[in-house]
């Protein structure tokens, strides 16, 4: 009889010839346990989903509470479901009034190809402009957008319209015009390596597209529910998006994304053509469900209020000339080594000691850590000492000794 690893490689589609194949049995938390009972710090959260951890108590009681009411109904938008309806006003009342009107769909590629669709319904232009080294996911319409031509140039042709500019580069904002139906930015870009928008560089994108009539969208699917110390990280900037884009976190595991943006603007998809955009299991009300007790979780339990000193001890821990810079905000780092190869050899070693760290896609030499939002204090030094004796065997001996 085939073993599940070797099912796993005959039979799941792979997407790299060099997976972890971890064989998890179990998540509680911030751990993961395999299959042998040896147990794993999550410290990149499922890539920024497991905000809350793993089987948060409140999430898998509101999960098994609705299924026990039902399940899928109806196509989106036709009946009035609690979990979605409930889930809608309470992220209304969490927003800037001028984001009002929700639209839920399954993934952050989703939300992303939704928003795109609705800023050229709504401003009856084509042009979209992104950035170099973005990440907005992988549909045909978000990869058009995507800022990285390697992952790009094998499936041209792509999206026609659409444009790059360099991110925190205050003159390539004159791209910007009249022609242009929106700008997609993360308000963090996350996989060039948690880069944070400085000298108001996201104020003045703001100002610009409001000059040109260009809607902003604010792609927080990856930086949003927490993961920065607020809400969503537009809130430390003194800007508001026209449209707002969510997903990973929101679901506390469950596969849930949305786009959110004004009532006159959402309405653009109610006519000409009616049912401007459809989905079939967006919104689901299992994961609305699980989603409004990630907000429960965030709110009650100032896991946000701690997130600012968990990232001063991660940047305290880590105080190693061997480490070139931690970029990022909150519990959206990225430290920097040399090259992919000694990044590579850090991540496999923590990897081995039970600590999982990971790379990103747009820049290699660089670690992720992302952490659920509730990993404890003594949880994270203890992660921060694994990366630090991993870093000294792979650097051994040390510049300094």
């Amino acid at each position: 009889m085939l073993t599940q690893r070797q099912l796993f490689f005959n039979h799941l589609a792979q997407t790299t010839d060099m997976p972890l194949a971890l064989e998890i049995v179990k998540a509680e938390g911030i751990y993961l346990t395999d299959v042998n009972g040896k147990q794993y710090i999550d410290l990149i959260s499922g890539i920024s989903v497991s905000n809350v951890g793993h089987r948060h108590p409140k999430v898998v009681s509101a999960i098994i509470d609705q299924v026990n009411k039902y399940m899928h109904l109806m196509v989106y938008g036709e009946y009035i479901q609690s979990p979605q309806v409930q889930l809608a006003s309470l992220l209304s009342s969490l927003l800037p009034k001028s984001l009002n009107s929700v639209y839920f769909v399954n993934s952050g590629s989703e939300a992303i190809e939704g928003a795109m669709k609705l800023a050229k319904r709504f401003t009856g232009r084509s042009e979209i402009i992104s950035f170099e080294n973005a990440y907005h996911g992988s549909t045909q319409g978000s990869l058009s957008i995507m800022g990285n031509e390697e992952f790009k140039s094998a499936f041209r042709p792509l999206l026609p319209g659409t444009k790059l500019m360099r991110f925190n580069k205050m003159e390539d904002l004159r791209h910007i015009t009249e022609r242009t139906a929106c700008v997609v930015v993360e308000t963090i870009q996350g996989e060039a390596g948690a880069i944070v928008p400085v000298n108001n560089f996201l104020k003045a994108l703001s100002e610009r597209c409001k000059q040109t009539g260009t809607l902003l969208i604010a792609d927080e699917i990856q930086c949003g529910f927490g993961r920065t110390g607020k809400l969503f990280s537009f809130e430390h900037f003194d800007v508001i998006p026209d449209i707002l884009c969510m997903a990973k976190g929101m679901g506390g595991g469950m596969p849930i994304g949305a786009f959110v943006s004004s009532k006159e603007i959402m309405n653009s998809f109610t006519n000409n053509p009616i049912l401007g955009h459809i989905t079939t299991f967006g919104g689901h009300p299992v994961c609305c469900a699980a989603s409004l007790a990630v907000l429960s979780v965030l709110l009650e339990e100032n896991l946000m209020g701690e997130v600012a000193k968990k990232e001063h001890i991660i940047r305290r821990e880590l105080n190693d000339p061997r480490i070139k810079s931690i970029n990022g905000k909150g519990l959206l780092l990225s430290v920097e080594f040399e090259s992919f190869e000694q990044n590579k050899a850090i991540i496999d070693k923590c990897i081995a000691q039970g600590v999982i760290a990971d790379w990103f896609l747009f820049n290699a030499n660089s670690m992720r850590i992302a952490p659920p939002l509730t990993i404890s204090e003594q949880e994270l030094m203890y992660a921060c000492k694994i990366i630090q004796e991993s870093i000294g065997e792979v650097y051994s001996p040390s510049p300094s000794e």
